[in-house]
Parts: C-alpha cells; sequence; structure tokens
C-alpha cells in the first residue's frame, strides 16, 4: 500500500505543478489584446500591450483582456423632433478600441467602455441632433444626413477615450401612426405635384419647339414670296415651254393670247 502511494506521488507532483502553471498566465484569444496589471506592484503596466497568445504571470497578477475587433451594438433611442413628436430609433454603432492604448482605457475607464462612455454619449447626441428635423425629415428625407451628423458627433467625443466610433446606422424609424399617415399623404402630394411640374414644362418646351418652328416656316415664306417676281414667273414659264415642246410627246404647243399669258400644252403620249 505504501509502495503504491509512492508510485503515484510524481504524478500527484506534476498535477498540482500543472495546475499551479495554468493559474500563473492568462490565455489571449484571436482578435483580443491584454493589459497587464501589477498587484503588489506598479499597478496597470504602460507602453506594452501584450498580444494574442499565452501570457506567463505570477498567480496574484493579472491580465485585462480587450476585444479588438469590430463590434455591434444595437440601441433604441427615444427623441423628440423639432416640433415635439416623440420618435423611436433604431441604430446600431459598430465600434472597437484603440489597440494601442488599451493601457491608457484600461485606467480611465475600463472595460466596460460600452456602457460607460459610448452609451450615454449616442443617447444625448441623438436628441440633440434629432431635435433640428421635422419628423418626415427623420422618417424619409433626411435619414442619411442625421445618421452622418450623430456618427461625426459621436467620434469627436470618443477621441479623448481612446475609443474609434466606425459607424453609426439608422436601422428603423418607428413613428406615431397619425403622423405616419400624414407624411405618406404629403409625400404622395408632393411627388404628384412634381409630376404635374414636369408635364407642364414638358408642354411648355413643345409649345417653344412648335412656335419657333413656325416661326422658322413663315420666314423662310417671306423670303421666297420676295424673291417671286411676275418677270420671274413669265421666264420660267417660257423655260418650261421650250423643254416641253422638245418632246417627242408633245402635240400641241397654244401660246396665250395676251401678253401676261403663258403658253398653254396639248397633247399626250405617241
Amino acid at each position: 500500500m505504501a509502495k503504491t502511494r509512492f508510485q503515484m506521488l510524481p504524478l500527484i507532483i506534476i498535477a498540482v505543478l500543472a495546475l499551479g502553471m495554468v493559474g500563473c498566465g492568462t490565455q489571449i484569444p484571436s482578435g483580443h489584446r491584454g493589459v497587464f496589471y501589477y498587484k503588489f506592484g506598479d499597478g496597470t503596466e504602460f507602453g506594452k500591450i501584450y498580444q494574442e497568445g499565452f501570457t506567463w504571470h505570477l498567480p496574484w497578477n493579472s491580465v485585462f483582456v480587450y476585444k479588438v475587433q469590430l463590434q455591434e451594438h444595437k440601441e433604441a433611442l427615444t427623441v423628440l423632433s423639432s416640433d415635439g413628436a416623440t420618435i423611436l430609433l433604431e441604430v446600431s454603432i459598430l465600434y472597437r478600441p484603440l489597440a494601442a492604448k488599451l493601457d491608457s482605457l484600461q485606467v480611465t475607464i475600463g472595460r466596460n467602455y460600452y456602457g460607460v462612455a459610448i452609451a450615454p454619449t449616442i443617447r444625448e447626441i441623438a436628441r440633440t441632433v434629432a431635435g433640428r428635423y421635422k419628423p418626415e425629415e427623420i422618417y424619409s428625407t433626411k435619414r442619411e444626413q442625421i445618421a452622418s451628423e450623430v456618427v461625426e458627433a459621436l467620434r469627436g467625443a470618443m477621441t479623448d477615450k481612446f475609443i474609434m466610433i466606425e459607424n453609426v446606422l439608422i436601422r428603423d424609424v418607428l413613428i406615431p401612426p397619425e403622423i405616419s399617415k400624414a407624411i405618406n399623404l404629403k409625400l404622395t402630394m408632393d411627388q404628384e405635384a412634381q409630376r404635374m411640374q414636369f408635364t407642364i414644362e414638358k408642354e411648355k418646351r413643345e409649345a417653344e419647339r412648335k412656335r419657333i418652328e413656325a416661326k422658322g416656316i413663315s420666314d423662310f415664306q417671306k423670303i421666297v414670296s420676295a424673291g417671286i417676281t411676275s418677270s420671274l414667273l413669265k421666264w420660267k414659264g417660257i423655260e418650261a415651254t421650250l423643254e416641253i415642246a422638245k418632246s417627242p410627246n408633245t402635240k400641241v404647243v397654244i401660246v396665250g393670247n395676251d401678253a401676261g399669258s403663258l403658253p398653254i400644252i396639248l397633247g399626250g403620249e405617241k
């Protein structure tokens, strides 16, 4: 029995050492970084960010692990429009911590930096920006502009907090049913007015085209009429008579009975 216990002793020692070794390190997963903390030393270690992999340390020290991959957080924001209407914005915030500044982020805010810094700031900014617009603008025509203003303001607010805001996307806008009906009716009327305006402009352009065409025809007729005289007509008649007289199919040429008359041609095929 004693011999059996003696034989198991190395296994027990190996197990204890293995457990101790596991407790003397921290695994940093892919897409993450670590910040070292000395419990009995200077605290947070500045100037060094620990990369992926296993980091050895004494059991009483720690490594705070941060996800540095792009992250998404969805928020339902209740805001007021410029005329006091209550509107619900469903947005997605795309963000990540600045990997090179994780030590400063750890000391100033900590790993719950979204709840502490981003969440209250996005709510305040959204209310401020939305308060400058009407419900129909938030609902349709100015949605992209509002999102752009929100993301720029949020980026500026996070600059000194060591957080990068990639984008803010407005996924949906929910407004009271009566306002929604009024907006849809107004949009329909605006579209109809635009269609009528287009038709009127088209008809105006067509009328202008016809006026210019008619004026061109009138000017042409005036120019031609001014150039046609009785002498010219008589000369053209004589030329035509001579050509017809040369034709083998001509039978009779009757000359007019006065000075102003043109010849009359009678005849047919042989």
